[in-house]
């Protein structure tokens, strides 16, 4: 009985180490730009891309251009980085599969979503948010059953109900924008 509890327990330990090192494979893959940019166009595009036509737009993001403003060695330096260094890394990771001519997202590529929640730089984290929502909702609520709010106006329930529509409606405004902000969604990466 002690060899199948320490066996499970030791098989546990392991998937474990393995969850946590394949995030921490996740985590350095998407801290590179370059990186992100590639998974970024391939998504967008949903279909098989050349590898030219990738180093063109992912130079043309870095370099806040059009395409075809592009000069042939801004190409080739992005190009030279992503055949060499970049392309190998995600093929690698098992995020694309890269034939020489063409590169395909796999389905492990989905699984990158979970750990880019992109904040831009002129909001809040949606964290810090639900936690101020959740101090006014308190208040509010602590203010109905001390009865320090005003329950001729907005009953009870009332209170109760505007607290909970307001979660809501953060809700679905955080779903929304997070959707908008994924890899692949938008024309340029977020």
């Amino acid at each position: 009985m002690a060899t199948t509890t320490e066996s499970q327990s030791a098989t546990e330990g392991t998937t474990r180490q393995d969850d946590q090192s394949r995030q921490g494979e996740i985590f350095d893959l998407l801290s590179n730009r370059r990186r992100r940019y590639a998974i970024h166009y391939c998504k967008r595009e949903g279909e098989p891309v050349t590898l030219g036509d990738l180093a063109e737009h992912v130079a043309a993001w870095e370099l806040d251009k059009e395409v075809e403003e592009i000069t042939a060695a801004e190409r080739k330096r992005v190009y030279t980085s992503l055949q060499q260094t970049h392309v190998p890394t995600l093929e690698r990771a098992d995020v694309i599969e890269f034939d020489d001519r063409t590169i395909e997202l796999t389905s492990e590529a989905t699984e990158l979503d979970v750990y880019l929640d992109i904040v831009p730089a002129d909001t809040i984290p949606w964290s810090t948010y639900y936690l101020g929502l959740t101090g006014v909702g308190t208040i509010v609520m602590a203010g109905v059953w001390l009865e320090a709010v005003p329950t001729e106006v907005i009953p009870e329930l009332g209170w109760a109900t505007l607290v909970f529509a307001l979660f809501a409606v953060s809700a679905v405004v955080h779903d929304v924008q997070t959707r908008r902000m994924r890899l692949g969604e938008l024309e340029r990466p977020p």
